[in-house]
């Protein structure tokens, strides 16, 4: 499910109290974890996390006319959705990822390459997403996002 509200005040007010309680402590975690340089916008419909162009000129190479992509949190049908495209490049942060949430979570893990759903809001482990934000700088992502995705 994608959002046509253009803020980020927009796109929580659209939403029932407790998805917006949720997705607001996710966002809090977020923020003040999140290395510096990183932007905070509405892209694809949700609540994103970009390398400006200002820092990558290219851009995303699916359309350089957008920021590159990092993390994403959304508000889906039946979950809430935390994606994770450094994890998505990086084997040893999914890896890491996985083998953490067990120790944060009583759920079993919902997860496919990037996207981590959280069906119950009870059961998000917001302290193991404020980990997971520090763990690439805006630098690490550019570097590892052009090895992976970007061809010469």
């Amino acid at each position: 499910m994608t959002s046509a509200a253009t803020t980020i005040e927009e796109y929580l007010h659209a939403l029932p109290t407790d998805r917006q309680e949720a997705l607001e402590k996710i966002i809090t975690a977020i923020q003040q974890n999140l290395p510096e340089g990183f932007q905070e916008q509405m892209i694809y419909g949700m609540l994103g996390y970009v390398v400006p162009h200002a820092l990558y000129p290219k851009g995303y190479h699916c359309d350089s006319k957008l920021p590159l992509p990092f993390l994403s949190v959304a508000s889906q049908k039946n979950f809430i959705a935390l994606y994770h495209m450094g994890m998505y490049a990086q084997k040893d942060l999914y890896d890491w990822f996985v083998s953490e949430y067990p120790k944060h979570s009583k759920t079993k893990l919902d997860m496919g390459k990037s996207c981590i759903r959280f069906k119950k809001v009870s059961d998000i482990p917001y302290e193991l997403i404020a980990e997971l934000a520090q763990k690439m700088t805006v630098q690490q992502w550019i570097d590892c996002y052009e090895s992976a995705f970007v061809r010469s």
